[in-house]
């Protein structure tokens, strides 16, 4: 097989990572002159910084006027953790799991909170489990968005209005890029690295009044280690809401993550982000339909994701290759387009199938992609022709 010709075109930014992602367009570290460093977390001005960020969360993704945001440790994973350690054993729990992250939840509840009243909903990658089989009389833990297999859910309506459980929602990826139905979910999180482009540290949970009953009326039978106790004396710890955060924050990240919340409300919210994020997955949805070589991993339309786009080499001679062939294939891929500087970090996911990882969430310009397109074709084809 012969190479295509080197393109001429190179992205301007080549970071396609799904994790941290991109900084916005325009960013620089000017733009974090405001940030209170040297001073406590806990003077006004700092408790002020963490106000602003948790109440232009809630603005911005248009949540409830009733739902509370607060600031927590160790990013999307500690976040949801806290949320599970504190919030599930009430009930019986139904968790579903078709990626990598949701396989750790399905870990957490079955082998470390071991309960016994458990439910598993497993699909492989570039599937979702039948999401008709989920008992809204139970708690139901699932992501919104797989980062690691480019399924998402398609929308809410699976899921009951008149629910008795909670629903807790890992959405990591898809806060500020998908089209959450938040009065159907009583728990979220989601880490400020992923859509918003932020610095990774923190993450943002989300409870409706649901879980706030559910959190003081309620105590687990095990220990609930300190980062993650979110009430004192059966009450709720309201500073955690209003800026007060569980241990010390990064007050740099609180700022980077607040010039993302100003560059989003500039461009006119959530509804801007979500588009932005529709339009680079149409480049690459368009780019696969007039390719032979390359296609989803996620079969069905409906659940492919608009942020971690997941591809695989559907082409018959790499096919023909064991599985550590496969894989060595992609790689090989993946190092030429980074020797390149064309594009970074777009290996697929340790745990996931071979293939390709695409970041294509907001933060992410159109026009980087359409450069993008035409690499992936010259590296396929070099890689194929040094194999063959």
């Amino acid at each position: 097989m012969t190479a295509t010709n080197k393109p001429a075109l190179r992205p301007a930014n080549p970071n396609f990572s799904s994790g941290p992602c991109s900084k916005r367009p325009g960013w620089s570290l000017e733009n974090l002159n405001n940030a209170v460093l040297g001073r406590s977390h806990r003077a006004k001005i700092g408790k002020s910084r963490l106000k602003l960020a948790i109440d232009k969360t809630h603005e911005l993704l248009g949540l409830p006027e009733d739902y509370l945001v607060g600031i927590m440790p160790a990013s999307d994973t500690g976040t949801f953790e806290a949320a599970m350690w504190s919030l599930l054993g009430e009930r019986g729990v139904d968790v579903l799991a078709w990626e990598s992250f949701g396989s750790g939840w399905v870990t957490d509840i079955v082998k470390q909170l071991k309960l016994a009243d458990a439910r598993k909903f497993e699909a492989g990658y570039g599937e979702l489990p039948d999401l008709a089989q989920v008992d809204f009389t139970r708690d139901v833990v699932f992501t919104w968005n797989g980062t690691t297999s480019g399924v998402r859910v398609p929308n809410g309506d699976w899921i009951s209005d008149d629910r008795q459980g909670l629903t807790l929602c890992d959405a990591t990826s898809a806060a500020f890029a998908q089209d959450i139905d938040w009065p159907k979910i009583d728990v979220a999180s989601f880490s400020w690295q992923k859509v918003m482009g932020g610095e990774a540290q923190h993450g943002i949970l989300i409870l409706s009044p649901r879980a706030v009953a559910r959190l003081e009326s309620y105590e687990p039978d095990w220990p609930v280690p300190k980062i993650f106790r979110m009430t004192k004396g059966g009450k709720l710890i309201k500073g955690i809401f209003e800026g007060a955060t569980i241990n010390t924050p990064s007050m740099l990240c609180v700022e980077d993550y607040l010039d993302a919340l100003s560059w989003a409300e500039s461009l006119g919210g959530a509804a801007a982000m979500r588009e932005r994020a529709d339009s680079n997955a149409r480049v690459i949805s368009d780019w696969v339909a007039d390719t032979d070589w390359a296609d989803f991993l996620a079969s069905d339309p409906l659940i492919r994701s608009n942020t971690s786009v997941c591809l695989k080499v559907v082409d018959k001679d790499v096919n023909q290759l064991d599985q550590d062939g496969q894989t060595s294939f992609a790689k090989s891929m993946v190092a030429l387009l980074e020797g390149e500087g064309v594009a970074y970090d777009i290996g697929s996911y340790r745990d996931a199938p071979a293939g390709l990882r695409i970041w294509a969430g907001s933060t992410i310009e159109t026009s980087d992609l359409e450069a993008l397109m035409p690499w992936l074709d010259w590296a396929f084809s070099v890689t194929k022709a040094e194999s063959a």
